[in-house]
């Protein structure tokens, strides 16, 4: 008897001698970059499990051990995170094809999979291949070329127009203080809202729909553990379970809601001024999955792709957007200099057009000043590595994950004079970012809107939406500190990083002529 418990004592220690003999040394001696400790079986999850919440913070003490990149392990798999700009560009840029997918998240017929499959199919977190291809394209040809863009100048108007009315109405021809978060948000939101459904909503059911979205971005933090244990996940967190589920029933129901709006528009014969021709939505009931036997998407499907259109680009504009108000209003000076420049551009007390916006350069400056300074992501969305790959000595082994520290290559003193100052004119003819690409193609210096295959696809519509909306801002209206406060640049991460103080202005109508 005793002989037979010692066996069976012994027995787990037995495989664990073997898994180090066998696996363990082995995994060590390939040639990957440097990390912390690796523990069999478990990696170095349990490093990261006693911060969830401060990741990044434990991301970056490693790195100031171990420099421009590191490897952690979540399991049996590894996580490689690079901070270096060379080897980006090198990931990226030179071995592009490598580097292009997405972690893969095996389909299966849970609830869970049933739950989050209108994120199956999207153009930020598909895998590389046809189908992305086909999202992809889609998406920049039919909604993002310059020809379609143009269509919603009306549209990009109109936006302001609601703004700009809602400030001067509660100004009542005086001052009022302004949450710039709150105005920024819905105005954009409902820019994008009219191109994915090409009609121009307002009231009650836009204002539901940009809750339904704001509610699910802040909550995606809370069901990642639903990936990890797909079947039994919902049993072990009911809770959040279920207000998941309650958070996409009210997102489907109004998606509904928006799709008969649109349809009822289009089969009327009296064209108005709130119904556009062509719309995003429009160009996904066009698309055939030629891998798929040549079926159509899905209604969740087709929701997935609507959601993402309209998180991917409101949060993003929107934070940047506060971001440069918020050094616009602290440095006044700077906000002069855009003043002065908008009124030696147009004419009068007229609006800023979108063809007077070449001329601005200035306020590109501070536009791209504000990418530097405070990017929308301190990461960029991971990647997968679909193959082998050694880059400057480091192997990348298939199946890793790859993120990359966009912030901090923007931050970078090696790169930068004085780094966390707000200085637009080093983006000036002469300056030291004259030459700066913000697609990183040729060399990469700031990634606010990451690099190669995977950059962001709406990157010029993103650009317009920030010059034109701020010039109009700052021409139209003066913009103080409240009395009493001080602009707080404090960060705080949500979907976007953003200001932990949301941002509280004096505004005035300004003194036309």
């Amino acid at each position: 008897m005793d002989t037979v418990v010692v066996v069976l004592l012994s027995l787990p220690l037995f495989l664990l001698t073997l898994y180090l003999i066998f696996y363990y040394p082995s995994s060590r001696r390939r040639n990957l970059p440097p990390g912390p400790t690796v523990y069999p079986i478990i990696g170095n999850l349990t490093g990261l499990l006693f911060s969830m919440e401060n990741a990044e913070f434990v991301i970056r003490k490693f790195k100031d051990k171990y420099s421009k990149i590191l490897t952690l392990h979540i399991g049996s798999q590894p996580m490689i995170i690079v901070s270096d700009r060379n080897l980006v560009h090198k990931c990226l840029i030179q071995h592009g094809s490598v580097f292009a997918s997405r972690p893969f998240v095996q389909a299966n017929e849970t609830d869970t999979n049933r739950l989050m499959k209108n994120e199956g199919y999207n153009v930020s977190t598909t895998v590389y291949g046809p189908i992305w291809r086909l999202l992809r394209r889609n998406l920049v040809s039919e909604i993002l070329h310059p020809s379609r863009i143009k269509i919603y100048s009306d549209a990009r108007s109109w936006v302001l127009s609601v703004v700009v009315d809602k400030i001067q109405k509660k100004s009542e021809g005086g001052s009022v203080v302004v949450v710039v978060k709150d105005v920024l948000h819905h105005a954009i939101f409902s820019l994008l809202v009219c191109m994915c459904f090409g009609v121009k909503f307002e009231g009650k059911l836009i204002r539901d729909i940009e809750a339904v979205q704001c509610e699910l971005l802040l909550y995606m933090n809370k069901i990642q553990i639903f990936r990890i244990f797909p079947r039994i996940g919902p049993y072990l967190f009911r809770k959040r379970w279920k207000t998941m589920t309650d958070i996409r029933k009210r997102q489907t129901d109004i998606f509904r809601q928006f799709i008969d709006l649109r349809r009822q528009k289009k089969n009327n014969n009296n064209k108005t001024s709130d119904c556009f021709d062509y719309c995003y939505f429009d160009s996904l009931l066009e698309l055939k999955l030629a891998e798929e036997n040549g079926r159509r998407l899905s209604e969740d499907e087709i929701f997935g792709l609507c959601s993402e259109f309209l998180n991917g680009g409101t949060d993003t504009t929107s934070t940047t957007m506060e971001w440069v108000m918020a050094n616009v209003v602290k440095n006044q000076d700077i906000q002069e200099k855009l003043l002065k420049e908008i009124r030696g551009v147009v004419s009068g007390d007229g609006a800023v057009e979108e063809e007077d916006l070449h001329k601005l350069i200035y306020l590109k400056a501070v536009i791209k000043e504000g990418l530097r300074r405070h990017p929308p992501g301190h990461f960029v969305l991971p990647h997968a590595v679909t193959e082998d790959v050694v880059v400057d000595g480091y192997l990348f082994p298939k199946d890793a994950s790859l993120n990359f520290m966009a912030a901090d290559i923007g931050w970078d003193a090696r790169l930068w004079k004085n780094p966390f100052e707000f200085k637009p004119e080093r983006f000036l003819p002469g300056g030291e970012a004259e030459e700066v690409d913000i697609t990183g193609s040729k060399d990469i210096k700031m990634m606010p809107f990451g690099a190669g295959r995977r950059i962001c696809p709406a990157l010029n519509l993103a650009m317009l939406h920030l010059e034109y909306f701020i010039a109009n801002l700052v021409s139209t209206f003066d913009w103080k500190q409240v009395d009493g406060e001080q602009i707080d640049l404090s960060e705080k991460p949500e979907f976007t990083i953003v200001m932990k103080t949301p941002l509280r202005c004096r505004v005035t109508l300004r003194q036309m002529g």
